[in-house]
């Protein structure tokens, strides 16, 4: 599992005072960067693009929280993984959004997905998300 923290800036609320629903994104978009670092995939050979993103909004968020966002991948496919990135308000521990990704490994000469090798899915492998069943 990857975390970063995000302190919310002024900026980041809009007129009802709470953070506009735009920078949850951006919020997202953030930590997915930092977990390409740290899988050390980020860099002059970029090859994923993202497929797809959603955000389902819990509870407001307000200017100087801090929130925590823990990221992890819960899907591995032929060319592409699923990753969710859980946002902690960290004072209260409170789940404030649940953000999902799709995120693709891509030829960007044939302008087409390419199938992730076996050393890429086994470093996903390692910030997969496992489920105790029982």
């Amino acid at each position: 599992m990857h975390e970063i923290e995000v302190n919310v800036r002024f900026c980041e609320t809009d007129l009802l005072g709470h953070v506009n629903n735009n920078n949850y994104f951006v919020y997202m978009e953030d930590s997915r960067i930092q977990f390409f670092n740290e899988l050390g995939v980020a860099g002059d050979n970029w090859s994923f693009i993202l497929a797809s993103t959603s955000c389902d909004f819990l509870k407001q968020v307000y200017f100087n929280q801090t929130l925590m966002i823990k990221s992890h991948v819960v899907k591995i496919g032929n060319s592409s993984f699923h990753l969710e990135q859980d946002m902690y308000e960290k004072e209260s521990g409170d789940l404030v959004a649940k953000g999902k990704s799709v995120i693709v490994q891509f030829d960007f000469e044939e302008q087409k997905s390419k199938p992730m090798s076996d050393e890429m899915k086994r470093i996903l492998e390692s910030h997969q998300l496992t489920v105790k069943e029982g």
